[in-house]
């Protein structure tokens, strides 16, 4: 996802680069100037690049400190002009401020995700607080929003002249209030200690959990041990053994990309077990890493937050601005989709325990025997062998496979460039360019599992695109944990992991789509429960035939994708839906109710076990995060309150996807050339909602959803 901005959700302040130095004492107290890389305006070809390759950890912080002093400075101007405020005086001057201190914290927020070390680690638990407590100086300066606010009386009059700057005024007006901006000097000096602790803690979460992501693995002694794994998994497991410097033939590192296939094809139950309990108590394991404590303490001062602000809960404040507009709304559509969820685990689960009695296992299906046994069923039921399909999903295939996807339905090219600076050997970077070669921006990709980098896949935006001052392309990144196997040899990936590097894909290219006037209001700066659209929706081209044909090629023989196996692939298209969308929505729900839980003393794991239990949650699998390792709810507030987005933003993907099958296909130009007009090119400049109606000519409809997860549509 988008990186957070140093400014908080509130300010969106935008920022300008400025080339900065300053002294520092030498050990003979002489002084000699330093040029801060951070501080420099990037430098280089289109339009500069961040400079990754000059960049140490002991400049982040005389960096920030330089930014913010520049930063206040410019909204000190702003403040000070004696002229009646107007939009240009003052919305647009906030628009081209902070611009140093946006550039400092992108690759701050980078290297958090990406390259995180001790000496980085420390570094974070020291900035979190006065990054808050700066953010607060901006969002919470009387003078400055009285200017926002009489801009904003001004413009809300003239209801002719709505459109992008508009919508620029009211977003800053209306997230300076809800950070605070209408508060008493005593309730905002409250305010800005709470968003300060939060800001500790959520340093602190992330670090625990980066800890026992990276501390912790199974250890894979003999052959036995690895009875199950095909070779490219032993291969994955035993490079990672010599890259921790672990005496055995291979281990199972703590990270879904690396546990997920050994859940699946192990045969020792025990070390399933194992592995499972380790991944599903991250951050649960009662050490100085245990994040319990952490969470009970985020929840009371977000609780606290919200009733200072003058709302009901959390959740409450967190969705007002959003589609769902309140909790109510999102739990009706969650708890409108559990039960058909859970009846299909139970179907599932009986399948399970039918071939286990069958094979004569002598078990009951536990949450570590349902990967394995799925895989069974599946085969059973579809001739269908998942391990079959990953020959033919080479990682590089598959990107290229999205290239071409890109290609055809939103006119881009993306071309390989060298010599461009990286803060890892394995990232690569690309040139995007659209049919007629005009430059639209860049992507960065950086898909191997490495200590200091965080586990599952993400995007993010080194640089927004804008054409407010000038025109200035995009800068995107994808990241993965996909695991090393031999060199030289290809990456086999999963068709859930080809399915999630599509999802993230679809958000670089709604960055890279993005076709606005503010950077504020540019590519993926919309919407919570929105900005999950147009990555869902861009999955669903990985199984169209002719992405199948022309790249998912077998990783030995060369040749294509056999038409029986993809028969049996879309066959299988609904198989474990049941699985994916209980485990997926017990975590959504479990969020929702914790947030709106009040003021309530929280123990974490009491909550989610009642919460789940209040459920019929089913006993053989478990939320898809619980709630010690949940990272989108914990590590900032980016998801909190917000994990059903992924949910409500499925609603839209299922639904615009029925457009082009209602067409002529997935590659329907027409359809394709509105979705770009209407949704991936808009940014922020219009009510999604709106945006969404313009595109399919009406609101979307739950039963499109339905369909697609092959659950009964209610009548």
């Amino acid at each position: 996802m988008k990186l957070r901005s140093i400014m908080c959700a509130a300010a969106v302040a935008a920022v300008v680069v400025t080339s900065m130095s300053f002294t520092t004492k030498t050990a003979s107290a002489e002084t000699k100037p330093y040029a801060n890389p951070l501080l420099e305006k990037w430098s280089g070809p289109f339009g500069g690049l961040p400079p990754f390759d000059k960049i140490k950890t002991s400049d982040f912080e005389p960096a920030f400190e330089a930014a913010m002093v520049e930063n206040l400075k410019e909204i000190d101007a702003i403040t000070a002009n004696t002229e009646a405020p107007t939009f240009a005086n003052t919305i647009e001057a906030l628009e081209d401020a902070g611009r140093t201190l946006d550039r400092v914290s992108t690759i701050f927020y980078t290297y958090s995700s990406s390259n995180n070390t001790e000496e980085f680690g420390k570094l974070e638990e020291k900035m979190a607080p006065k990054l808050a407590a700066f953010g607060d100086k901006i969002t919470q300066n009387t003078a400055l929003f009285k200017r926002i606010e009489a801009v904003y009386e001004i413009e809300s009059k003239n209801r002719m002249a709505r459109g992008e700057k508009f919508r620029l005024i009211e977003n800053y007006y209306k997230n300076f209030v809800r950070s605070g901006a209408k508060l008493d000097a005593t309730q905002k000096a409250r305010l800005g200690e709470i968003n300060q602790q939060l800001a500790g803690l959520f340093t602190k979460f992330s670090q625990n959990l980066l800890g026992d992501e990276s501390g912790l693995w199974v250890e894979l002694k003999t052959e036995d041990d690895m009875k199950g794994m095909s070779q490219s998994m032993k291969d994955a497991a035993a490079a990672a053994a010599k890259a921790k410097n672990v005496n055995a033939l291979g281990i199972i590192r703590n990270t879904r990309s690396s546990v997920d296939p050994f859940l699946t094809y192990s045969e020792r139950r025990d070390l399933r077990e194992k592995v499972w309990k380790m991944f599903i108590n991250r951050g649960d394991n009662g050490d100085s890493r245990d994040n319990n404590a952490v969470i009970s303490q985020i929840l009371q001062l977000r609780f606290e937050r919200a009733k200072l602000l003058g709302y009901k809960t959390h959740a409450h404040w967190r969705l007002e601005n959003t589609m769902a507009k309140t909790p109510e709304n999102a739990m009706k559509l969650m708890e409108s989709v559990w039960p058909a969820a859970v009846a299909r685990v139970n179907e599932e689960v009986a399948d399970m325990q039918k071939l286990a009695d069958k094979e004569g296992a002598k078990i009951k299906i536990e949450p570590w025997d349902y990967k394995f046994y799925m895989e069974k069923v599946r085969k059973d039921r579809y001739a269908l062998d998942a391990d079959e399909v990953k020959q033919y999903l080479q990682l590089e295939k598959v990107r290229e496979a999205m290239f071409w996807v890109a290609g055809e339905v939103f006119g881009m090219k993306f071309t390989p460039l060298k010599d461009i600076a990286v803060f890892n050997p394995d990232m690569t970077v690309y040139e995007v360019k659209d049919l007629k070669g005009k430059h639209v921006g860049l992507w960065y990709f950086d898909p191997y599992a490495r200590d200091g980098k965080r586990s599952g896949a993400w995007m993010n935006a080194y640089r927004n695109q804008e054409r407010f001052k000038s025109e200035i392309t995009t800068i995107v990144s994808n990241n993965s944990n996909f695991i090393k196997g031999k060199p030289g040899e290809p990456v086999l990936i999963s068709w859930d992991d080809a399915t999630t590097m599509f999802h993230e894909f679809g958000h670089a290219i709604h960055g890279l789509a993005s076709n606005v006037t503010y950077p504020s209001l540019s590519g993926t700066n919309t919407t919570r429960d929105h900005v999950e659209f147009p990555s869902q929706v861009l999955e669903r081209w990985l199984a169209t035939p002719e992405v199948l044909n022309k790249f998912m090629v077998h990783y030995k023989t060369g040749k294509p994708i056999p038409q029986a196996l993809v028969n049996k692939i879309k066959k299988a298209d609904t198989f474990m839906q049941g699985f994916d969308t209980t485990e997926y929505l017990s975590s959504a729900l479990v969020d929702m109710k914790l947030h709106l839980a009040g003021g309530e003393k929280i123990d974490p794991d009491a909550f989610e076990k009642k919460a789940l239990a209040d459920l019929g949650m089913p006993k053989e699998l478990v939320m898809r995060h619980r709630t010690p390792q949940f990272g989108h709810l914990f590590s900032s507030d980016g998801y909190s309150a917000g994990y059903y987005s992924y949910l409500w933003s499925d609603v839209l993907s299922a639904d615009a996807w029925e457009a082009f099958t209602e067409g002529k296909g997935a590659y329907d130009k027409k359809v394709g050339d509105s979705l770009v007009k209407n949704i991936f090119s808009v940014g922020n400049t219009i009510d999604p909602a709106e945006g969404y109606r313009r595109f399919r000519g009406r609101d979307p409809q739950t039963a499109a959803l339905m369909r697609a997860r092959g659950f009964p549509v209610p009548k």
